[in-house]
């Protein structure tokens, strides 16, 4: 059977704002989805380094879907495959996932500003979570590089205050409430925010891209550049390779020739970190 497909009404709403919302689109997996998310925790702690969340700062774990044969398993679902393939193509990049326990207001920000190439975010948040509590804000239309409104939004927004007297959470934005089970799917560049929320916000994504043409190739291996500040080897986890059948393999494969420059950059991390400080 094939993959249930996004409507040409769901693409046009994504095109022009730059987000889509899935209530309860897996409700059928959340128990499985919160115990992996767990596990995964546990066993590392609150990042790279290993530290115990505490609820005072953001803890954060790259790769994620990575570290659990079961969430790997979501890219192969019919149902999140058929987004992303709706919104990016069949031969579609998986790009690192990130795991995350949020603590406090999350200020507005972008995820990137990508000119060519599409780029979005599948988020999975565990806690319900309402616009006073956490819940995901979105400034539609903001993502619409060279429109007058997103480029003036982008230019204004970090100084909210001083601009328009006006608080983060007192921004004109769409609060996306949502209860396990729900998914949310946006554009890299559209302006998001938290506000409100508990310093134990459990939320990961998945991140994918539209594949690049060869070209542009020096922009991807930039990109994935980023993920050597978590001290990995690999754009992607043993596991998610391990697992992986042919359909999984067609989104793994561009990244994978495309990652070897991320060992030496983490080993240079992990040497600055150990670097004495100088007083």
């Amino acid at each position: 059977m094939p993959d249930p497909m996004l409507s040409p009404q769901q693409l046009t709403f994504f095109k022009t704002f730059g987000f889509l919302a899935f209530p309860g689109l897996l409700k059928d997996r959340i128990e499985e989805i919160t115990r992996e998310f767990e596990a995964i925790f546990a066993r590392r702690g609150g990042g790279h380094a290993g530290q115990a969340h505490t609820g005072k700062q953001r803890s954060c774990i790259v790769p994620f879907l990575d570290q659990s044969e079961v969430l790997c398993s979501l890219l192969d679902d019919p149902r999140i495959h058929g987004i992303a393939t709706s919104l990016l193509g069949d031969d579609f990049n998986y790009m690192p996932s990130d795991g995350n326990y949020y603590a406090g207001d999350t200020g507005w920000h972008s995820d990137g500003w990508h000119r060519e190439t599409l780029h979005v975010k599948i988020a999975f948040y565990l806690d319900p979570l309402t616009r006073d509590t956490g819940c995901l804000r979105v400034i539609p239309g903001s993502h619409r590089i060279g429109d007058t409104f997103a480029e003036a939004l982008k230019d204004e927004i970090f100084a909210s205050e001083e601009t328009w007297a006006l608080k983060g959470r007192e921004v004109p934005a769409v609060a996306l409430e949502t209860v396990p089970g729900d998914i949310l799917v946006f554009n890299h560049n559209l302006k998001h925010a938290a506000f409100g929320g508990s310093g134990w916000r459990r939320m990961f994504t998945m991140n994918l891209c539209q594949r690049y043409p060869e070209a542009r190739l020096p922009e991807l291996r930039e990109y994935l550049s980023g993920v050597s500040r978590f001290w990995v080897e690999r754009a992607y986890g043993e596991i998610m390779m391990r697992t992986a059948g042919p359909q999984r393999r067609r989104h793994l494969e561009q990244v994978m020739a495309n990652d070897g420059h991320i060992a030496e950059l983490s080993r240079q991390a992990r040497a600055k970190m150990a670097e004495p400080s100088r007083g």
